[in-house]
C-alpha cells in the first residue's frame, strides 16, 4: 500500500467525505448477505473503517447487544469516525493486524485489499481475526474500463487502487489466501446508486437492462459493480 496517500492527507483532499455517501448502501448489502446466511454477529470489526459510517449504519440495524470497533491507520479517517462513537461503537487509530489479541465474530474488509501492496499477505493475516469475514471488492477490470485507460488511472491516482479484479480473479484470490467461500453476489452500484457525472447517468438504464438479461456479461463488459463475499 502507498501509505503516504492516507497518512499525509492526500486521500482526504481527493475524497473529502471519505465515501460516507456510499456507506448506507454498503451497509445494506452487508445486512443482505448476513440475513441470507442466517448470521447474527455479536462482535463486529471493520479494518480500514474510514469515516466509520458503515459501522454506524450497522449499529442501528443489528441487535442492541452487538458491539462494533473500527480500525484505520489514517488519522484523518479516525478523526472523522470518532464523531460517531457510541457506547457499543468505538474506533482505533491502529493496525488491526498488529493486535494479536483482537478476535471477533465478524470482520468487515470493505473496499480495502485492492489498496494493499502485498494483498495476499494481508489476506492471510486477516484469516484468524474472526470466524466470518465479509469482503467487498471493486470489479475494475471490464471491457469498457480497459478501452478507456484513463478510468483505471483515475482509480489508481484518486482512490489508490493498486490491483484490479474480475469476479473470477477476486474469488480465486480469496481461495489462494486459504479462505472458504460461503456466498457471494454482485452489488451493482452503477444503477442502484445516484451517479454524479452525465456519462454515468446515461449508462444507468442500459446497464440495468443488460444486467437484468445477463449479469455476468454486463459486469464484464460495462463494469458498474462490486462483489460482496461471505467467507470463513
Amino acid at each position: 500500500m502507498t501509505e503516504s496517500l492516507y497518512l499525509e492527507g492526500d486521500y482526504l483532499k481527493n475524497n473529502p467525505d471519505w465515501h460516507v455517501e456510499d456507506s448506507s448502501w454498503k451497509a445494506g448489502k452487508i445486512i443482505d448477505i448476513l440475513t441470507k446466511n442466517k448470521i447474527t454477529p455479536s462482535n463486529v470489526c471493520e479494518i480500514g473503517c474510514g469515516a466509520g459510517e458503515i459501522l454506524n449504519q450497522l449499529y442501528s440495524v443489528l441487535p442492541a447487544t452487538s458491539r462494533f470497533v473500527g480500525y484505520d491507520i489514517a488519522e484523518d479517517a479516525i478523526d472523522m469516525a470518532k464523531s460517531r462513537t457510541k457506547e457499543r461503537l468505538r474506533f482505533k487509530k491502529h493496525d488491526l493486524l498488529m493486535d494479536d489479541s483482537a478476535k471477533f465474530d465478524l470482520l468487515l474488509v470493505i473496499d480495502v485489499f485492492e489498496h494493499i501492496e502485498d494483498y495476499l499477505g494481508f489476506l492471510r493475516k486477516c484469516r484468524d481475526k474472526a470466524e466470518y469475514k465479509i469482503f467487498h471488492i471493486p470489479l475494475d477490470m471490464s471491457v469498457q474500463k480497459v478501452l478507456r485507460k484513463d478510468v483505471l488511472m483515475h482509480a489508481r491516482q484518486k482512490v489508490g487502487h493498486l490491483h484490479y479484479f474480475t469476479r473470477e480473479t477476486a474469488l480465486d484470490t480469496l481461495k489462494d489466501a486459504g479462505y472458504e467461500i460461503i456466498d457471494s453476489f454482485y452489488t451493482p452500484w452503477g444503477f442502484e446508486m445516484q451517479q454524479k457525472t452525465l456519462l454515468k447517468k446515461l449508462f444507468q438504464l442500459p446497464l440495468k437492462i443488460f444486467y437484468s438479461i445477463n449479469a455476468d456479461l454486463a459486469v464484464k463488459v460495462m463494469a458498474g459493480s462490486l462483489l460482496i463475499v461471505l467467507i470463513k
